[in-house]
């Protein structure tokens, strides 16, 4: 189970180094690679995941679920897996079988090995040396599967004790199974239950990426009861950014017994930043967690509250995900797309014009598409009058001080309380009644209410 321990009296480390130290890679064609903080496929598109987590080591016979979580819109699995000394070894014909379904639907695969679960603290757990000997126990399994395949070293490799050697044992790691012949990008876990509420994995992931010959590692995340806040949230994952370091939220829930974590703010943030995420879990949940089961009994046509908000919901997998470019599909967008698309309900927050736009105008309707305490999501929507545009500008002014933080598919500027944006080169011309949306992160105190917008058509 992941506790939640507090990090109050936790001395406040400094930012993280940036990687641009180090340099970065050219990209490598053979398979997925990591520059700039970002996860790039085969093709060279951008891939930032949306998928969920699948407990195949415990389930083998459930293969349709990869059927159905592609059905259901996911861009990627995480799967779990044993190397043989907690649980049942998934052997080598297992896991090529599981590469192959996870082609075959279209899926990005990331491979865990779930053994090291709670090293340090939870009895049985392996190290993470022994589950590289697993990986390399499976070389020619993954050989040639480098534009399908990433590998998860070993699920939250420590608990909440003995972790001080995870920057060593992590960089040791990579190196043997660099040494291995293994080209792959390399997922690693944070301490804590995959929490890292010392802020271990943080403050020593830009020695851990160098210490990767091919520069080529990606940093996972687990938000439960310790990512309960959206200022813990954006606090955690903006500090990766800022460092130039590739951070996915490798699992995350609505609940959880060590607290409740606000997944609204998860995918906010995510869906904000070009940040993959990857939710626990299909279904198969047991040891009092059974309500992360995303659908009841592995049936994707009963999917829980938790199902529906991850697969349905705002800034869900159908709002987001994008296949990636190497299944031959619509490369995903290297800026991220608008969070939502056109609201059917309720109907538009702000009044609708009295009178037509002129001939050629545009109209804008501004929605809050999320709340947190302190901050919010906005969406603006431009449409277009009875003539082709060929350019827009909407603009508002906050009546309660809110700001503008953060946006995209824009280009905005904010003069204390008044906003104007102004269309990007690609989403200006818009054909009659045609419309174009973006999108922002804002902050607020005590009130957020709705600013009537303008828009001038070009």
């Amino acid at each position: 189970m992941k506790t939640r321990l507090s990090a109050a009296g936790a001395t406040v480390l400094a930012l993280l180094v940036t990687v641009l130290a180090f340099g970065q890679p050219a990209h490598a064609a053979a398979g997925f690679s990591v520059a700039g903080g970002k996860l790039y496929d085969a093709n060279g598109a951008e891939f930032i995941m949306r998928g969920v987590n699948h407990a195949h080591t415990w389930y083998p016979q459930q293969t349709s679920s990869f059927v159905d979580v592609k059905a259901l819109g996911a861009n990627t699995v995480r799967v779990v897996l044993s190397s043989g000394d907690r649980w049942t070894r998934n052997t080598n014909a297992d896991v090529a079988n599981v590469i192959s379904l996870c082609k075959a639907n279209r899926l990005i695969c990331v491979l865990e090995v779930h053994d090291t679960t709670g090293y340090g603290e939870q009895s049985g757990a392996i190290t993470l040396d022994r589950a590289v000997d697993y990986w390399l126990s499976l070389a020619d399994v993954l050989a040639g599967q480098e534009r399908y395949v990433i590998v998860n070293i070993g699920n939250e490799p420590y608990g909440n004790q003995n972790y001080a050697s995870w920057a060593t044992d992590n960089a040791n790691a990579i190196k043997r199974l660099r040494a291995g012949g293994l080209t792959h990008t390399i997922m690693v876990d944070a301490p804590n239950w995959g929490q890292d509420w010392s802020f271990t994995m943080r403050d020593n992931a830009a020695s851990v990426f160098a210490a990767d010959p091919a520069r080529n590692t990606v940093f996972s995340i687990h938000m439960y009861g310790v990512f309960d806040t959206a200022a813990e949230i954006s606090d955690y994952l903006g500090r990766f950014r800022t460092a130039g370091l590739p951070i996915v939220v490798g699992e995350f829930g609505f609940n959880h017994s060590d607290g409740n974590p606000d997944e609204d703010a998860i995918l906010a943030y995510s869906q904000a930043n070009g940040i993959g995420w990857l939710g626990w879990s299909w279904s198969g949940n047991g040891g009092g967690v059974e309500y992360l089961d995303l659908a009841t009994n592995f049936n994707p046509a009963s999917l829980t509250d938790w199902g529906q908000r991850l697969f349905n919901g705002v800034n869900g997998i159908r709002q987001t995900a994008r296949e990636a470019s190497v299944f031959g599909g619509t490369p995903p967008p290297t800026t991220p797309p608008p969070t939502t698309p056109p609201p059917t309900t309720p109907p538009p927050t702000t009044p609708p014009p009295t009178t037509p736009p002129p001939n050629g105008g545009c109209t804008a309707t501004y929605t809050v598409t999320n709340q947190w305490q302190g901050g919010f999501q906005g969406e603006v929507r431009v449409t277009a009058g009875t003539r082709a545009i060929t350019g827009w500008t909407a603009g508002w002014t906050f009546a309660n001080g809110q700001r503008v933080t953060q946006s995209w598919n824009v280009a905005l500027t904010s003069s204390g309380t008044t906003v104007s944006a102004r269309n990007t080169d690609y989403n200006g011309r818009l054909a009659a009644g045609a419309s174009a949306s973006f999108g922002f992160l804002g902050s607020w105190t005590g009130t957020n209410s709705l600013p009537v917008v303008s828009c001038t058509a070009s």
